[in-house]
């Protein structure tokens, strides 16, 4: 694929203490180049002589990757293929600049724990030959689904033996103390999606992940590949390391900062991961009281630094603000949100099914901002609560938010904080809901 010519082999020992880790796996590599040299990250213009350092000649290879998703959505939507990838590239500077950092390195190879891999492998054996072709939305530049189809096999799928609710806060529950070892914060759950089974020839361009995806790990369940498919991150030197991995292997990193991507194609047949994101409380796991409130913003969340080019763009979005936890409850407890909205946010099954029974017309109420509860569901990644509200509930899934009725759908939120990819993105394309654009 690429010469490791001037670069250094080293072995990663980014120390987390092996409690959870039983075992280190020493395969980074990192090399003399940084960004916009095996793909665009902060512009279009390379900069480095790939040629020198074995890539190939990279510039030609995306212009081909952008050529290969205008001419899939032909002539009257390719332009949404050129708009996205300036977004990408936007937040790709904005955003890692402005995140607080809670590790020194931002990333760490180590071995997933036992109880992961059986709920993981288990799912996997029992579903893989009834996986699901995932539904990109159009213009998606991350993936080159155009040309490489990805799959999903997701443990949200209640359709699948064993795949549901239960299955999915089973993996969050046994990953959350290894994040939380890791960097040292308490973490709330946040998002899971896989298991992502990618095709032959699949490419990730280099991105960092929407908020509040900010602490995530990236796990391998299975592979049929003819050589490494390397992941490329951007460390906090500013140089490309290329990371392996093998069935088992859980790459941990700051996911809301650090630049990722597999810029190279993959070789072989398939590459199965998921992936499991989590959003810091702002609680130090040393927090002896609840003293560390006091340094918490009522409106921004603890991860965006004050002053940050992310402090605009996020206010927009999050109109609401973050809601920092009351002493000593938990932090889902801390929404200022009416009952149905507030059980759709944490994805309280019994209470919206109560609610189904009680009062109903709850289940598509508005509150001061216009949301109802399933744009609460959505934006949690709460794929059942979503199911729910639609197919039982008399959502619209197309219900926009804002006192007007012009801001977001239910899929804009989910493309705004899920990212495609996620299985309530999946639903509500299926269901064949629309991205509206803010008109607020």
């Amino acid at each position: 694929m690429f010469k490791f010519t001037a670069m250094a082999i080293v072995v990663a020992l980014y120390g987390i203490p092996s409690s959870h880790a039983k075992e280190e796996v020493p395969s980074v590599v990192v090399a003399d180049y940084g960004v916009d040299c095996s793909f665009p990250i902060h512009s279009k213009e390379f900069k480095c002589d790939y040629e020198k350092y074995g890539l190939g000649d990279r510039k030609k290879f995306y212009e081909d990757f952008m050529q290969g998703c205008r001419d899939y959505y032909g002539p009257r939507k390719a332009i949404r293929c050129d708009t996205t990838e300036e977004d990408r590239i936007e937040m790709s500077i904005r955003q890692p600049q402005s995140m607080v950092n809670y590790t020194n390195t931002g990333f760490k190879k180590i071995r997933a724990p036992k109880e992961v891999m059986d709920l993981l492998n288990n799912h996997w054996v029992q579903n893989k030959d009834s996986m699901k072709k995932e539904i990109w939305n159009i213009g998606n530049v991350y993936v080159n689904h155009w040309e490489s189809p990805t799959y999903m096999v997701s443990v949200e799928d209640t359709s699948l033996r064993g795949g549901g609710a239960k299955l999915k806060q089973q993996v969050w529950d046994n990953v959350k103390p290894v994040i939380e070892e890791w960097t040292g914060m308490e973490q709330k759950a946040t998002s899971q999606y896989g298991i992502r089974v990618y095709t032959e020839g699949a490419v990730l361009s280099p991105h960092v992940d929407r908020l509040p995806l900010v602490s995530s790990c990236i796990i391998n369940v299975a592979q049929d590949v003819d050589e490494p498919w390397i992941l490329e991150v951007i460390d906090r030197q500013g140089k490309a390391v290329n990371v392996t991995m093998d069935p088992g292997d859980m790459v941990l990193y700051e996911s809301g900062s650090l630049i990722h991507a597999r810029p190279y194609p993959l070789k072989g047949k398939y590459f199965a991961n998921i992936f499991i994101h989590f959003e810091p409380t702002g609680k130090p796991l040393k927090a002896k009281n609840d003293d560390y409130l006091d340094t918490l913003d009522d409106f921004f969340p603890p991860y965006i630094l004050r002053g940050s080019p992310e402090e605009d763009s996020w206010a927009a979005r999050n109109p609401q603000g973050w809601h920092k936890p009351a002493p000593s409850a938990p932090l889902q407890q801390a929404f200022a949100a009416p009952p149905a909205h507030h059980a759709a946010a944490i994805g309280d099954m019994k209470r919206l099914r109560d609610m189904l029974v009680t009062s109903k017309r709850t289940l598509v109420s508005r509150d001061e901002n216009g949301w109802e509860p399933l744009h609460e569901a959505v934006r949690s990644g709460h794929l059942e609560a979503v199911e729910f509200l639609v197919k039982e509930g008399g959502a619209n899934i197309n219900s926009r938010t804002g006192p007007t009725r012009q801001g977001s759908s239910p899929l804009t939120l989910a493309l705004e904080y899920l990212n495609v990819g996620s299985s309530v993105t999946n639903f509500l394309m299926s269901q064949g809901a629309v991205a509206y654009e803010d008109e607020l």
